[in-house]
């Protein structure tokens, strides 16, 4: 799967969609979409691209408290569980429970400060995909809300688009928001946590952002996971479009892929179908 491939389970369908997309107007349109290996690349140089939380642990910082080696064990601790596909749902999900709090508290205890996550960010070792400024430009000059709904921490993705000067104010996040003191370190975390297998649970109806959204019943989920899709879960929506990104190296699931969304782009491919499709929904 190493060449990008647009692949579209329903065309007929789709067309359909962007058709009623479009006849509604970008005033009646969002988007939901999860950030790392989405918005982000997930292989770099050949090598996987570390998530978000993972350029904590790849950046050496606290390096005095060896937290990069306790977070590189809990790493080797619970990873296959979010992956395995194989064991139950409710297993991977409650191991996933316990390695975002277990982290959470490791980071507590190793002094975390916002002074060093600027500092990670400013070394510009997450890549994001080609396209995506792009993507965010049109959204923000046709006044399309984004949320992101991340596992990751929030205020982390907020320094990287701020870096990149597109945190615009139609963008909206959804993610573990990390609580610091008047110091700048981190004392805690806002509930609920979110981690990678739980996005089912965080009901859009509950957040603030909702308020801005909920009049507008057209979307389109932008995700890398299966259950990237449980995002919308309890949004009241009219028209829906999924796009999934199948960044695996096999195609042991694609078929998944293609059962769950509307279009699966493989091969880590960039953002340009899903510019061209915005374009066509809002012209």
């Amino acid at each position: 799967m190493s060449e990008q491939q647009i692949l579209i389970s329903d065309p007929e369908k789709l067309e359909q969609t962007i058709e009623k997309m479009r006849a509604d107007g970008p005033e009646k349109l969002h988007i939901l979409a999860d950030f790392d290996k989405t918005l982000t690349r997930a292989v770099v140089d050949g090598q996987a691209s570390p998530s978000v939380i993972a350029q904590l642990r790849n950046n050496k910082i606290l390096g005095q408290t060896n937290y990069a080696e306790q977070a590189h064990a809990l790493f080797n601790k619970y990873y296959t569980y979010e992956t395995d596909q194989k064991l139950s749902f409710a297993e991977r999900s409650e191991q996933m429970k316990k390695w975002w709090h277990e982290h959470h508290e490791l980071l507590i205890k190793c002094g975390l400060d916002q002074e060093s996550i600027n500092a990670v960010v400013a070394k510009k070792t997450l890549q994001l995909r080609t396209g995506t400024l792009n993507f965010v430009d049109i959204l923000h000059n046709n006044n399309i809300p984004l949320v992101i709904m991340s596992a990751a921490p929030a205020y982390m993705i907020a320094r990287y688009l701020a870096q990149e000067d597109r945190l615009y104010d139609n963008i909206k996040i959804i993610g573990n928001w990390y609580i610091f003191d008047a110091n700048g370190k981190m004392i805690g975390v806002e509930e609920p946590i979110i981690h990678v297998l739980n996005k089912r649970e965080i009901t859009l109806g509950d957040k603030p952002e909702f308020a801005e959204i909920k009049k507008r019943r057209n979307v389109i989920v932008l995700g890398d996971t299966l259950e990237d899709t449980d995002m919308i879960t309890g949004f009241d929506y009219d028209q829906l479009i999924k796009i999934g990104f199948y960044n695996q190296p096999t195609d042991e699931n694609l078929d998944k892929y293609r059962e769950t969304f509307d279009i699966v782009i493989t091969g880590d491919g960039n953002m340009n179908y899903v510019n061209e499709l915005l374009q066509k929904i809002i012209s």
